[in-house]
């Protein structure tokens, strides 16, 4: 039974409910049915995004309309945030107008939270911060599952900007709470402190053919430039000094993926900075399942919104 009147983050569900978003997502995934529904009508979904985004709005917009509901999209550059008006008064003025659900996205953690408990209509996390990133957990599973057919005993290794990345903190979670293993790598200075608590199986290695060697999955991430704290801006984001150095240590090629299980996917959260993070030939390789990932994002938002709204 779903009984969340929110998404805002991984930490909250308990595994039924993973499952119940997942298998809610496979009946919105079958794509011999018809891509349109009357689930939602009636309903207004507004996306709310203060931090740019491709696929999370994208897919968030494709969802409600999907479902047959009204929805509407709202960036800072183009609202009153641009004239000083607060997060809590945006969203207030956008319930009065009878919006049913806020897709929110914003840099500050915690934003969503703080307005789920000041407005009265369903928030969805699209993404606060460093903090969590549910949605691209959940599609990030359900990519999984496709390919794997399961998530318990997994191997999964999560590579990349750790301390920076919502994406990591949402999957470390999730698949600790589905029982696979996770591995995080990344260099000494994207690897936060409490990196080891981040979900019950996770485990913290230094180098990324450690992280790799006989796993199932694959995470590559991108190194989070846009979050570095303002004392840090004149600074490289790493001890190596040209990402090409970087690229050579903490970047997937295919020799570094021979040590993976031979039948061993591949993932990212997009976007890709191809020949830093991820070779170009891996990214669009036979065990990439990249794009994937992306087309799951529309069901599994989809399934998101119907638990959220339909009760």
């Amino acid at each position: 039974m779903w009984s969340h009147r929110h998404l805002l983050g991984i930490e909250e569900l308990s595994a039924s409910d993973i499952d119940a978003v997942l298998d809610r997502a496979d009946r919105w995934f079958d794509r011999s049915a018809e891509r349109k529904t009357t689930t939602l009508k009636g309903k207004t979904i507004i996306n709310v995004f203060f931090e740019a985004s491709t696929r999370t709005r994208t897919s968030f917009e494709a969802a409600g309309k999907r479902l047959g509901a009204d929805v509407v999209n709202v960036s800072s550059s183009g609202s009153s945030v641009s004239k000083g008006e607060t997060l809590l008064d945006t969203a207030k003025n956008l319930e009065a107008m009878r919006a049913d659900a806020l897709v929110v996205r914003h840099q500050s953690s915690g934003a969503p939270a703080f307005l789920a408990g000041r407005v009265d209509c369903a928030i969805v996390n699209a993404g606060d911060g460093a903090h969590e990133h549910p949605t691209q957990a959940l599609l990030d599973a359900f990519a999984i599952r496709k390919a794997k057919g399961r998530l318990e005993g997994l191997v999964v290794a999560i590579c990349g900007d750790i301390t920076r990345s919502r994406v990591a903190r949402s999957n470390a979670i999730l698949l600790g709470k589905m029982g696979a293993e996770v591995r995080l790598a990344g260099l000494r200075t994207m690897m936060p402190k409490e990196a080891e608590t981040l979900g019950s199986t996770t485990t913290v290695v230094s180098r990324l053919e450690d992280a790799i060697e006989g796993a199932d999955v694959v995470m590559m991430l991108r190194i989070q430039s846009e979050r570095l704290t303002p004392g840090e801006k004149g600074a490289p984001a790493s001890p190596m000094s040209t990402t090409r150095e970087y690229s050579r240590t903490f970047g997937l090629n295919a020799t570094k993926l021979r040590g993976a299980k031979p039948d061993a996917i591949v993932m990212h959260p997009g976007p890709i900075n191809r020949g830093v993070e991820l070779d170009p030939y891996v990214a669009d390789g036979d065990r990439s399942v990249i794009l994937d990932q992306v087309e799951a994002g529309v069901a599994v938002r989809m399934a998101v919104l119907d638990l959220l709204l339909s009760s």
